[in-house]
């Protein structure tokens, strides 16, 4: 049976597609296969001596008839050719090394990339450290450590998390994770700063400190304001973790370097002096908002005046905000004064929404933001305005404004607005609108609509009868539905009445499909 193996493995040899060459050598090392067994099998070696002739047989490449020996597949008995594993030796023209080729760190790599999809972060640690410990030279080693420490830091073993990202960035520098674990040794260096480790906070400052080189020419120690992988950004968001009497003098070096180079570092150290609430603070974000060359990194310090409630902050603010021609800026300078809880900033921004020299955007701005201020003060000071106002832009900004305080006098205003016939019909059909959206009484409105004698008005009501839920609503769309004279209000009416869920509705389209 050997012997029956050893030519099947050269038939099959002598049917691959190579050279006679190939199957030359394929029958000679079946040959020493052959006398390597036994001395039994002599004979059949001696017969085998004649296969070379074959070599030149290129032509049985064309007996397509043999594809149909499929009775072959009946020769259960071949499975018992163990010995055919010796067939390996036979090289065919294709790589049949997967074995002897294969990655020693191969399977822990998975057993470790397992354990840590499924939150086994202890496991996983384990696993890539056993890795890096027994495989140093593979080429997964420094990938393998930063993975064990991002288990270790998702397990809050911080300090081992650490000591495996410092060995990486020592010896594995050309590791694919090389960058990604200088990020997150960031993240481990703060969150060690934050529960009061020393050495931590040392690095945090060394990283975020300005280096002197990187206002050069090399473009590429110059970090983007998206770079979050970035090491200094990352250690500027360290900063967060740490103390502000310790973070902002720091931010205060990193704000006072005002290369091209450190824009995006500003930008970043802005946000974050934002959060340090100590004396320093608004005298730094002051003068990054009047001296910083960058118009973003202004704009930001402006932002985050809004968080400073001082009078000096809400001064500063009036200054920019009638002194810029920085567009945003100045939009900035409205929001933080919107958020200044002081009668003061809300002056100036009445102030500035009636000026009329001032830019419209601007102007809209500012009323909004006196709409988002609910006070009696404003609210009578937005009524009085709409009167004074010649754009319809500004006119509507304040029927929303007045809209997002909802009180009695407000919606009272709305209606009288609604039925001025002084006012072009899209003013009053937002006021309407708006007057709907308040919730009031209902009532004023189911009266208004047999003295309205506009039909765009009368659409606009039935439009606001459809978003309420009272009965007398309903009652109303339906009276609109049946009598109505003008078909297309009736076809409105009838719409409606088709989107509410009330058996009172169907009974009525019922009786309008019948008549």
């Amino acid at each position: 049976m050997h012997t029956l193996a050893l030519v099947v493995a050269a038939v099959v040899a002598w049917q691959q597609p190579t050279g006679g060459s190939r199957i030359a050598g394929a029958v000679a090392q079946a040959e020493a296969a052959l006398r390597a067994t036994a001395p039994v099998f002599q004979g059949q070696v001696e017969a085998l001596s004649a296969l070379p002739a074959l070599a030149g047989l290129d032509a049985l490449a064309g007996l397509d008839a043999l594809a149909g020996l499929d009775a072959l597949a009946g020769l259960d008995g071949l499975a018992g050719l163990d010995a055919l594993d010796a067939v390996d030796g036979l090289d065919w023209g294709t790589p049949r090394r997967a074995q002897q080729g294969q990655d020693p760190t191969d399977s822990l790599w998975r057993a470790a990339r397992a354990a840590l999809n499924r939150s086994d972060y202890m496991s996983a640690a384990n696993l890539y450290y056993d890795l890096a410990r027994r495989y140093p030279s593979a080429t997964r080693a420094g990938d393998a450590l930063y993975w064990a420490a991002f288990a270790l830091y998702r397990n809050d073993d911080l300090g081992r998390a650490r000591s495996l990202l410092v060995t990486q960035q020592r010896g594995y520098t050309k590791a694919a994770t090389a960058r990604d674990g200088l990020a997150l040794l960031a993240r481990v260096q703060a969150a060690l700063a934050k529960q009061g480790d020393g050495e931590a906070a040392q690095w945090i400052a060394q990283q975020a400190a300005p280096k002197a080189d990187t206002a050069g020419p090399r473009g590429r120690d110059c970090p983007s304001a998206d770079d979050e992988d970035d090491l200094r950004i990352a250690a500027l968001n360290g900063l967060m973790q740490m103390d502000a009497d310790k973070a902002v003098p720091l931010l205060r070096t990193v704000l006072a370097r005002r290369d091209a180079c450190h824009r995006a570092l500003r930008r970043k150290a802005v946000f974050v002096l934002s959060q340090k609430h100590t004396a320093e603070t608004e005298d730094i974000l002051l003068d990054v908002a009047q001296h910083d060359p960058d118009s973003d990194v202004r704009q930001q310090a402006v932002f985050w005046l809004s968080q400073v409630p001082t009078e000096r902050a809400v001064t500063m603010l009036d200054s920019i905000l009638r002194t810029t021609v920085d567009e945003e800026l100045r939009e900035k300078a409205l929001f933080a004064l919107s958020q200044q809880h002081s009668p003061r900033a809300a002056q100036i921004l009445r102030t500035y929404a009636e000026t009329t020299t001032a830019p419209s955007e601007a102007r809209a701005k500012a009323i909004f933001w006196l709409g988002q201020r609910p006070s009696d003060e404003n609210a009578a000071f937005l009524r009085g305005l709409y009167a004074k106002l010649a754009e319809d832009e500004l006119k509507e900004k304040v029927i929303f404004s007045l809209s997002q305080r909802r009180s009695a006098e407000n919606t009272r205003w709305l209606m009288d607005l609604a039925l001025n016939e002084r006012e072009s019909i899209e003013m009053r059909k937002k006021a309407l609108f708006w007057a709907g959206q308040s919730g009031g009484d209902l009532e004023p409105f189911i009266s208004l609509y047999d003295r309205m004698q506009n039909h765009d008005l009368k659409e606009q009501l039935i439009f606001v009868y459809s978003q309420r839920h009272e009965a007398p609503a309903l009652d109303k769309l339906i009276q609109i539905a049946k009598t109505e004279p003008d078909r297309e209000l009736r076809r409105k009416a009838i719409f409606w009445l088709g989107q509410a869920h009330d058996p009172r509705a169907a009974q009525v389209l019922l009786e309008i499909i019948n008549q």
